[in-house]
């Protein structure tokens, strides 16, 4: 059921956006693919409750911005495709800059908030976790590019993992810094 002709463009929300950006990168998509292609990238970045990928597609297409064909036997999968109406929301929205600068959701950064309430061994021990957990991340995201230099990937669409290197790196730099010299 498509929103009627004339009434205010309805609100969509990050997930809608995720969900039309993948569809207009990968083709016709059904949710569990969808899921999983985020899975290998934006999640590094954005993270969403991954249930989302099989309510928000259906909500897409409830409001015109994705057609839907769906199986009548076997599976019965449903395979979702961006709709003329979906890519212009998703090229409208790619035009506005957020507005705002990211924000940072983290546990250990959290911990050292309050580090005056713990002793200097349990900083340095937490310093040495995340160093140990960024030279993981770095692992993972080097894997990412090996995978896809053989592939023809646009330079654009992998700039987010050099992001992402540059700031693990970041991190790390400054969690060997609390675990050489925790303050006092």
């Amino acid at each position: 059921m498509n929103a009627p002709a004339g009434s205010p463009r309805p609100r969509l929300s990050p997930t809608s956006y995720l969900v039309l950006g993948l569809l207009s990168l990968r083709g016709p998509s059904t949710p569990y693919e969808l899921k999983r292609a985020a899975g290998r990238s934006v999640a590094f970045f954005w993270p969403f409750p991954h249930t989302q990928f099989y309510a928000e597609p259906a909500r897409l297409h409830g409001l015109g911005f994705v057609d839907l064909d769906d199986e009548e036997s076997g599976r019965r999968r449903k395979t979702y495709r961006l709709s003329g109406s979906g890519r212009e929301a998703l090229a409208s929205w790619l035009t506005v800059p957020p507005g705002e600068i990211f924000e940072v959701r983290d546990m250990a950064v959290l911990q050292l908030f309050f580090g005056e309430l713990m002793s200097t061994d349990d900083l340095r021990n937490l310093a040495h976790d995340q160093i140990q957990l960024c030279d993981e991340r770095v692992a993972v995201y080097e894997q990412i590019r090996e995978h896809n230099a053989p592939r023809a990937i646009p330079e654009r669409r992998l700039v987010p993992l050099e992001l992402g290197l540059r700031l693990t790196a970041t991190m790390r730099e400054f969690w060997e810094e609390i675990e050489k010299n925790p303050p006092v």
